[in-house]
C-alpha cells in the first residue's frame, strides 16, 4: 500500500477549479485535495450579449460569497478569485498563462452542460495541463487504473495516477499488432515503466482495447485515461469510455496541441518525456536536506542499530591552509562529542608543504597514496587517492570531503551519512551546494561549478539522462557502502566523480543515488587553465563509460594530449600536456585488498 511523505512525487504546484453560480463540485474538489497541492477556486460569471458587467454586480456577489463558503469548508489558504465576462472561459486561460504547475480540473457533466459549458474551441487552447472527472471520488485509498499505448497524454496519466495516495497503481499497454506505427510512441515508457517501484505493469494485445479496459476497470476505484491526438472529451473519439467505464474516471489532456499524425518523432518525444518523468520522480524521493539529520545523536542510535561502521576519508594535495580545520572541526563534532565516525585518514597526494605533518599532530593516521600498493605503480590524481582509501580505511561505509573548505562544517559529513543511515536501498549519496568562490579577497556568489554546467551537465544529459537530475555529479563530498564502491572502477584523476556516479548507477539503478544540499560551500578559485584540463580529463572518462556500455572502442585513436594556449610578450605559442586519464580496476578484484578484508 503506498502512503503519503513530504517527498511525494508531486507533478502539479497548484490545481484550478472552475465554479459556476449555484453549482458545487465535490468529486473535484475532494480529488484535487487528494493530491496535496494548492487548491486555486475561480468563479466564472457569464455576461449575455449585449449587458453591461455591471449589471451582474449581485449576482457576482452571490457567487463570491459562494466560493468563500466553499474555501472555508474546506479549509483552502489560497484567497477565491471572480471573472466576470462575456467569454469567461477565454478569460480564466489568460489568467492562468501567466502562471506555471497549474493543472485545471474540470467535473463532468457540470463544466460542459448549460449556456456557460466549455466549448470545444476553448478546451484546445488550454494553456497548461487540463483533467476531465467523472464521478465520485472514493473515500478510501482507490485502486487504480492506467492504461497506455503512448499516445500524447500517456506520460501525464502516469504523473497522475503516481501523485494520487493509493492502494495500487497497474499499468497496461494496449498493442493492436496491426500498424507498427501505433506502438512507436510507446517506445519511451516501455523503458521506463518496468523500473518504477510502485507500479504493476504488463501488456495486452487485445483487438478490442475499449472493451479489455472496461473489464479490467471493474474492480478497480479509478480509471485515468489520456487524450488521443484528435481531441478531448466530449469531442474525444475515448468519449464512450470515459462515459461509461465502472468506475470513476479520469480523462487528461497535456498541454499544447498534439500531433494529428504519425511523424516518425513520437517515439523519441515519448521517450524524452519518459525519462523526465523517470527524473522528477527521482528527484522528489532521493533529493534530501542536511537539515533533516542534524539530530546528530539520533544518527549515532541508528548507526549502532544497523551495526555499521563509518570512516573518513581526507583526499589531499598542499592544503595546509585549510586542512587543519577540517579535521578539528569534524573529529570534534564527529567522533568526540557524538561518535558517528568510527575514523578518519588523510590520503595525501605528496604534499610539498605542511598538510600530512598538520594532520599527524591531530592524530590523524596519514597516507601517501603513490606509497600503497607499490606492484601497481604510482599514479598521479584525486581519484587515484580516493581508490586506494578503500584498501586502508575499514569502515562499511566511505566517506569523502575535499579538505579545501574555507566555510567546514560537520553537515557536510553528516549531511551525507544522513541518506545513507536511513535509506538501505542507496548506494551512494552526492553532495550539492551553492557555491560563491573565493578569489584573493573577494567572494563572487554563485560563480562556482564552471566545469559541472559547461561539460558535465551537458554530456550526461545527452548521453546518460537519467542521472540529469543531480545537481552537482563532481561535488568532492558524497560517500557510499563499501559493498558498491568495490564493485565499480576508478579513474585516476578528475574524472573519478562522474565516472563513479556512472557505474553506481548502471549497476545498481538510479534509485541506488541519492543527493543532498550542503548549502553553501566556499574554496579556492581555479584558474581557467586548470577548469580547461580537468574538462578534458572528464570528457575522457564519460567516453570511456560509453565504451564500456556500446562494447565499441571510441577512444583508443582519439588524442590524450592537451595543446595550451599561451600569450606571453604579445606572443601567442603553444604547450602540449599529456592528460590521459588511466583507470583502476574495481578493489574487489585486487588480491591484496581481499587478503586485507579478510575475502576468500
Amino acid at each position: 500500500m503506498s502512503t503519503t511523505n513530504e517527498r511525494l512525487f508531486r507533478p502539479f504546484r497548484k490545481v484550478v477549479l472552475p465554479v459556476f453560480f449555484d453549482t458545487d463540485i465535490p468529486a473535484s474538489l475532494a480529488a484535487a485535495a487528494s493530491l496535496g497541492v494548492e487548491i486555486r477556486l475561480v468563479g466564472l460569471l457569464v455576461v449575455p450579449p449585449g449587458t453591461s458587467p455591471s449589471e451582474k454586480t449581485e449576482q457576482a456577489r452571490k457567487l463570491r460569497a459562494h466560493l468563500q463558503t466553499i474555501a472555508e469548508r474546506e479549509g483552502l489558504k489560497t484567497p477565491p478569485e471572480l471573472v466576470v465576462s462575456p467569454q469567461p472561459w477565454r478569460d480564466l486561460w489568460k489568467l492562468i498563462a501567466r502562471e506555471k504547475g497549474n493543472l485545471v480540473l474540470l467535473e463532468y457533466p457540470t463544466h460542459f452542460t448549460g449556456p456557460w459549458g466549455i466549448k470545444e474551441e476553448y478546451i484546445t487552447v488550454v494553456p497548461c495541463d487540463l483533467a476531465i472527472l467523472r464521478g465520485d471520488w472514493p473515500s478510501n485509498l482507490p485502486h487504480i487504473l492506467v492504461p497506455v499505448r503512448g499516445g500524447p497524454s500517456a506520460e501525464l496519466a502516469l504523473r497522475l495516477g503516481m501523485s494520487i495516495p493509493k492502494s495500487d497503481l497497474e499499468v497496461i499497454h494496449f498493442s493492436s499488432g496491426k500498424n507498427h506505427h501505433s506502438d512507436e510512441p510507446f517506445k519511451g515508457l516501455e523503458k521506463i515503466l518496468p523500473t518504477l517501484p510502485d507500479v504493476i505493469f504488463h501488456r495486452d494485445e487485445s483487438e478490442n482495447a475499449a472493451e479489455s479496459i472496461k473489464n479490467f476497470a471493474v474492480n478497480k476505484d479509478i480509471l485515468i485515461l489520456g487524450a488521443s491526438a484528435k481531441g478531448v472529451l466530449p469531442f474525444d473519439p475515448a468519449t464512450s469510455l470515459f462515459l461509461h467505464a465502472p468506475c470513476t474516471t479520469i480523462m487528461v489532456r497535456r498541454k499544447g496541441l498534439p500531433p494529428q499524425k504519425w511523424s516518425g518523432t513520437e517515439g523519441a518525444m515519448s521517450g524524452a518525456r519518459a525519462i523526465s518523468l523517470l527524473v522528477d520522480r527521482w528527484f522528489a524521493e532521493n533529493t534530501y536536506h542536511a537539515a533533516e539529520f542534524d539530530d546528530l545523536a539520533r544518527l549515532v542510535e541508528k548507526k549502532e542499530k544497523q551495526n555499521l561502521t563509518i570512516s573518513l576519508a581526507l583526499p589531499a594535495l598542499n592544503e595546509e591552509e585549510t586542512v587543519g580545520t577540517v579535521i578539528e572541526t569534524v573529529k570534534s563534532a564527529l567522533m568526540e562529542q557524538y561518535p558517528l565516525l568510527d575514523e578518519i585518514v588523510l590520503i595525501d597526494s605528496a604534499s610539498s608543504d605542511s598538510t600530512r605533518e598538520i594532520a599527524r599532530k591531530l592524530g590523524i593516521p596519514v597516507y601517501i597514496h603513490q606509497e600503497l600498493l607499490p606492484d601497481y605503480g604510482p599514479r598521479r590524481g584525486k581519484g587515484e587517492a580516493l581508490w586506494k582509501s578503500l584498501l586502508v580505511t575499514k569502515g562499511d561505509i566511505v566517506m569523502w570531503i575535499d579538505t579545501d573548505i574555507v566555510n567546514i562544517h560537520p553537515r557536510f559529513v553528516y549531511g551525507v551519512l544522513g541518506p545513507l543511515l536511513n535509506n538501505p536501498k542507496l548506494q551512494l549519496v552526492k553532495g550539492f551546494y551553492q557555491r560563491p568562490l573565493k578569489s584573493e579577497d573577494r567572494l563572487q556568489s554563485a560563480a562556482g561549478g564552471r566545469v559541472t554546467e559547461l561539460t558535465a551537465r551537458p554530456m550526461i544529459n545527452l548521453f546518460y539522462p537519467e542521472l540529469s537530475g543531480i545537481i552537482q555529479p563532481l561535488a568532492g563530498e558524497y560517500g557510499g557502502r563499501r559493498k558498491a564502491l568495490e564493485q565499480i572502477s576508478f579513474s585516476s584523476g578528475y574524472g573519478v566523480e562522474i565516472g563513479m556516479v556512472i557505474e553506481i548507477f548502471e549497476k545498481f539503478g538510479l534509485s541506488a543515488i541519492g543527493q543532498v544540499d550542503l548549502l553553501e560551500r566556499i574554496h579556492h578559485n581555479q584558474s581557467l587553465e586548470a577548469l580547461s584540463k580537468m574538462s578534458f580529463v572528464i570528457l575522457q572518462t564519460i567516453f570511456r563509460q560509453l565504451e564500456r556500455r556500446y562494447g565499441r572502442s571510441l577512444l583508443e585513436d582519439v588524442n590524450k594530449s592537451m595543446k595550451l594556449i599561451h600569450y606571453a610578450s604579445e606572443n601567442y605559442f603553444l604547450e602540449v600536456e599529456e592528460l590521459p586519464e588511466l583507470v583502476r580496476p574495481p578493489m574487489i578484484e585486487l588480491p591484496e585488498y581481499r587478503a586485507a578484508r579478510g575475502i576468500a
